[in-house]
């Protein structure tokens, strides 16, 4: 799921409820069938994967996705395990024992990927993780992500002011403007379909052509008058 919508939409903030770093004021958030608005963000079973990549620096690639683990008591054969699973999926695995200055963005983007994934969580949320990357890698992080999408079959919510980005890597698309929701459908539908004014403007590239006109009907039948 891709929520997109201009800066300020309430985008992030909707991501943030989900994770547990914002409170809802009303209304009940369900993650596999489960009310989860009472829990701490720790017990509900989500990783998230922001714009920043947020690695320690001092460690290793291998010491990043493993610290969270290392945190919670994980025995060290059954890191090294998720360890190595994770790096193949992303093709990680020849990185493992640099440091993140030794890596390019797009490869710390993909450890940050690493270290939600080693979770194995219920839900991942993206909060716009590739606007820090030039053009060219963000075409190949959004490859990774479908990939990811599809090896691990786990829900994402993902968080783009970019509309281009929106129609290629979602399922269903949200489109928001001020705090709500504008249409929710497939990129097929929301593109050949837009719901109204603002989604048929705002989605896609170049966007959609619209002249102000009037339906003037007479005896004779109907016709379109340009204002």
């Amino acid at each position: 799921l891709v929520l997109v919508g201009p800066s300020g939409c309430g985008k992030s903030t909707l991501l943030n409820t989900i994770a547990g770093l914002e409170q809802i004021t009303e209304g009940e958030i369900r993650v596999d069938g489960r009310a989860i608005n009472d829990l701490h963000p720790s017990k509900r079973d989500i990783a998230m994967v922001f714009q920043s990549y947020a690695l320690y620096p001092n460690m290793t690639v291998a010491g990043n996705i493993a610290f969270g683990m290392e945190m919670r008591g994980v025995p060290a054969a059954e890191r090294q395990a998720a360890i190595d699973k994770v790096a193949k999926i992303l093709q990680i695995g020849h990185l493992l024992n640099r440091k993140p200055s030794q890596l390019s963005g797009g490869q710390r983007q993909r450890v940050a990927m690493g270290r939600a994934l080693v979770r194995d969580p219920k839900l991942f949320l993206f909060d716009e993780p590739l606007s820090n990357l030039d053009a060219k890698l963000r075409v190949d992080m959004r490859i990774e992500i479908k990939r990811l999408h599809a090896t691990t079959g786990t829900t994402i919510v993902y968080v783009t002011h970019d509309q281009i980005e929106a129609m290629t890597l979602a399922t269903k698309i949200a489109v928001m403007r001020d705090g709500e929701v504008q249409q929710f459908g497939t990129p097929a539908e929301i593109y050949n379909n837009p719901t109204n004014i603002f989604v048929a403007d705002f989605m896609g590239s170049p966007a959609m052509n619209l002249i102000p006109a009037k339906i003037d009907g007479n005896g004779a039948g109907l016709s379109v008058v340009l204002d």
